[in-house]
């Protein structure tokens, strides 16, 4: 059975138009998305801080991001930097303060995608200057930097970003993967090993 075409269409590209923008009302489609996700006990402990390109809060946050990802990053129409809850003595909040914030930011990269968009999550950023920068306060952690926007035609790309961008997508099968019985056993009998 074929994934769904916005799953299917999903990848990290690199090649935004810097002469493209994004709406409000875009931004917050994306974010309601990311905001219905399952949450562990209705804690609903994920936050978001968002900029559009040429606000100041977008400039804030990207000179936070690193080398590798600024140049590229620095294009997109929007940064949204994700943040969850992460409270040390409470072990259940925070195990799954993480996993609310990885269910946000998969549908809002879904979103994005069925809104003809793209976006790329990165973990390339200094957490620690956004705490300062923003005014985080203790007990939040970010965890995610979003970049969403249109992408160039190839031919506009740099070469790298392009080659990038161009890139087969790989996973591993299902056989190293998914498993019954015990772990390392495939789900499938038809990719079992024959018995001894």
């Amino acid at each position: 059975m074929p994934l769904h075409p916005v799953i299917a269409g999903r990848f990290s590209a690199r090649g935004f138009d810097s002469d493209t923008t994004i709406s409000d009302e875009q931004l917050d489609v994306i974010l309601e998305a990311a905001r219905w996700a399952p949450t562990w006990g209705k804690s609903q402990p994920v936050r978001f801080i968002v900029g559009k390109r040429g606000d100041t809060t977008f400039e804030s946050l990207a000179a936070d991001l690193t080398a590798g990802n600024v140049g590229w990053a620095s294009r997109a129409a929007a940064l949204i930097l994700v943040c969850t809850r992460d409270i040390p003595d409470d072990e259940k909040l925070q195990t799954y303060g993480a996993v609310d914030l990885g269910l946000a930011v998969g549908q809002l990269l879904l979103q994005a995608v069925a809104d003809g968009l793209s976006a790329h999550p990165m973990a390339g950023f200094n957490a620690q200057a956004t705490f300062e920068r923003f005014s985080i306060p203790a007990g939040e952690r970010p965890l995610v930097m979003v970049a969403i926007g249109t992408l160039v035609p190839d031919d506009q790309k740099d070469p790298e970003v392009a080659e990038y961008d161009n890139r087969q997508r790989m996973r591993r099968p299902l056989t190293e993967v998914a498993f019954a019985e015990r772990w390392g056993h495939p789900l499938h009998p038809a990719a079992r090993p024959p018995s001894r």
